[in-house]
């Protein structure tokens, strides 16, 4: 396949983005009241997540702000800010299940680890990032720039950091005409398969790591995907082959390019904001922070992965993780430990809402990346 740079907006410069304030949304007073009024209305203590459902949430005017937000990480810059969701006009569980009830009408949320949970809450807890099963979102350390395992990823700020622990989001399309200009021949190791570790979260039907290049095309959109510590942590497998050299010089100029000034946007979340992320478009970071002493000032945010209804077609070679590659339908996110009867009817369900395909329980793997 002829090599090619790519012309999108998501292909992006810091300065255009400084420049350009259109990828951030603010609700008004008005959208805000009655955002935390309707969540008040439907929240029920100790009512699992599964049992709500977006028909329960009359979100009102603000949610075509919030869809907006979210197409402009679909199909803009890929990247969307929005500011202004009630925070102190609700308790800290309310505000989790109003995050909930906005991924209910963009999407279907997806499972994120381990104990396959639908929402994650990034905080530190004192894991360690560099451990074979270690999760950077519960640890405080400064993270590898990533893409998170699903389309769309959203995170909600309720809790800002004592100091540090600011958002830092690169372009992976900028990255990639970046790294064929300067070294078309690492811009063609990128297309070789990679292998990523699972970090010992795959689901019974899955081997603990699978293959796919860092980068690949389907109709016409490029798609990304990097995570050094998944790989790093891969090469310990027994079975996985030791990276070539261009691979590793290729890695190795991808981190540096993401980290300079003029791809690496940095920006703050404060109580209140919501981020939305292409991940195909998108790579992001963190920086190390110090939280407060009191519980209840502890950094804190809220983050889904969700799967969307008017999704692109993925590359065939990102099938191993997603399983499904087909647009609009059920996809991404890591199964894990506990996914149950539970989880596959929810899904159900809220892809049947949506309007979307519903999903499949068994794995699908496109011919030749069962690995």
């Amino acid at each position: 396949m002829t090599l090619h740079p790519v012309d999108s907006p998501a292909a992006w410069h810091v300065s255009e983005i400084e420049n350009d304030d259109r990828w951030i949304f603010r609700l008004d007073d008005a959208q805000r009241r009655q955002m935390a009024e309707a969540v008040k209305a439907a929240y029920v203590a100790d009512k699992e997540l599964f049992d709500y459902q977006g028909a329960d949430f009359d979100l009102g005017p603000g949610m075509g702000v919030i869809a907006a937000a979210a197409q402009e990480a679909k199909t803009g810059r890929g990247l969307a800010v929005l500011k202004g969701l009630p925070r102190d006009e609700v308790t800290e569980d309310e505000f989790r299940i109003m995050n909930w009830a906005i991924g209910l009408h963009l999407g279907v949320a997806r499972p994120q680890g381990i104990k396959s949970q639908y929402m994650s809450q990034v905080r530190a807890v004192g894991h360690t990032y560099r451990a074979a099963n270690g999760r950077g979102y519960n640890s405080n350390a400064s993270l590898d720039f990533h893409t998170d395992g699903c389309d769309i990823v959203t995170l909600a700020c309720y809790n800002k950091a004592k100091s540090g622990g600011q958002s830092m989001v690169s372009s992976s399309l900028t990255a990639w005409n970046t790294l064929l200009a300067e070294r078309p021949d690492l811009a063609e190791a990128a297309r070789t398969p990679f292998y990523f570790s699972r970090n010992t979260e795959e689901a019974p039907d899955e081997g603990p790591y699978y293959s796919q290049p860092l980068f690949d095309e389907a109709e016409g959109h490029m798609f990304g995907k990097w995570n050094r510590n998944r790989v790093r942590t891969a090469q310990e497998i027994a079975g996985v082959p030791p990276l070539t050299q261009a691979q590793v010089e290729c890695t190795d100029l991808l981190d540096d390019i993401l980290r300079r000034p003029n791809v690496m946007y940095t920006m703050w979340l404060e109580p209140g904001d919501l981020q939305f992320m292409n991940n195909h478009v998108m790579l992001h970071s963190r920086t190390t922070f110090e939280d407060y002493e009191e519980e209840e000032r502890k950094r804190l945010l809220y983050r889904l992965w969700l799967a969307t209804p008017d999704s692109l077609r993925l590359p065939d070679s990102w099938g191993g993780y997603f399983r499904s590659v087909e647009p609009g339908t059920v996809r991404g996110g890591i199964r894990g430990h506990q996914y149950d009867d539970a989880c596959f009817a929810f899904e159900s369900r809220q892809a049947a809402a949506l309007g979307m395909p519903a999903p499949e329980r068994e794995r699908f793997i496109p011919m030749g990346l069962a690995s």
